[in-house]
C-alpha cells in the first residue's frame, strides 16, 4: 500500500492579492495606495495604478504560497 503525501494548503491571504498570467509571471496591486494620498507625489499616485509585475524573488515566495495555482 503507497502512503499518500498530504496536499498542501494555499494561503488565503495569497490567493487574494495575487494573480498567473498566462506566461507564469504573478502580478499584484501595488503598496501605499488606502490612504494619506495627498502626502505622496503625483508621479507615485500615476505609476502605482493598475498592476505591477511581481520582481523574480518575491514570486519565489508567492509561488510557496499557492501550491497548485501555477
Amino acid at each position: 500500500m503507497e502512503e499518500k503525501v498530504p496536499k498542501l494548503k494555499t494561503k488565503s491571504a495569497a490567493k487574494k492579492r495575487f494573480n498567473f498570467t498566462a506566461s507564469g509571471l504573478i502580478t499584484a496591486q501595488p503598496a501605499f495606495r488606502r490612504h494619506n494620498m495627498r502626502k505622496r507625489s503625483q508621479k507615485m499616485k500615476r505609476q502605482s495604478r493598475g498592476t505591477m509585475v511581481l520582481d523574480a524573488r518575491d514570486m519565489k515566495q508567492v509561488i510557496r504560497y499557492m501550491p497548485y495555482c501555477k
